[in-house]
């Protein structure tokens, strides 16, 4: 009875990617998944209709990887996706052929990161250049990861 044909040998935290919040329930500066993508809410208002229908949302976003505007109206009382962002800080170590060297806190280092074109990728390229120490943030979400911001390190051992 036992030897059903399931397979449980892999499994994960189970924590998903997404996770539903009522239109309502929603806020500025929030973050929402918007035609797949995650988006960082700029712009909200409620609208009150007819008799009988429902208050609907509408909502400008801006897609917090590509910086891209996107817009969407959905009533008030239906769910919407939210996505999980995490935010973590990496401490520069270099750069190889375009891949950020980067280390965390707990001295673990990752080579995966592609370096951000724009202001932030040049920011990086001339702390790299000048040898200055440079802390990255570095934003995740639905399984996509990104450099959105760098900064002095001022805890570095003088």
């Amino acid at each position: 009875m036992a030897e059903e044909g399931f397979d449980f040998s892999g499994g994960d935290a189970g924590a998903s990617a997404t996770f539903p919040m009522q239109c309502s329930a929603l806020r500025k500066g929030g973050f929402v998944m918007i035609k797949s993508r995650p988006c960082k809410i700029v712009e909200m208002s409620t609208s009150k209709t007819g008799k009988h229908g429902h208050a609907k949302v509408h909502m400008v976003a801006l897609d917090i990887f590509t910086g891209k505007k996107l817009e969407d109206i959905c009533p008030s009382t239906h769910n919407m996706e939210v996505p999980n962002v995490k935010r973590k800080d990496y401490q520069l170590i270099g750069l190889d052929d375009d891949f950020l060297s980067l280390m965390d806190d707990s001295g673990d280092t990752r080579d995966d990161l592609k370096c951000p074109d724009g202001d932030i990728g040049d920011e990086i390229r001339t702390a790299i250049n000048d040898e200055k120490d440079i802390l990255c943030t570095v934003l995740s979400a639905v399984g996509e990861e990104c450099v959105i911001a760098t900064k002095v390190n001022t805890a570095v051992d003088k």
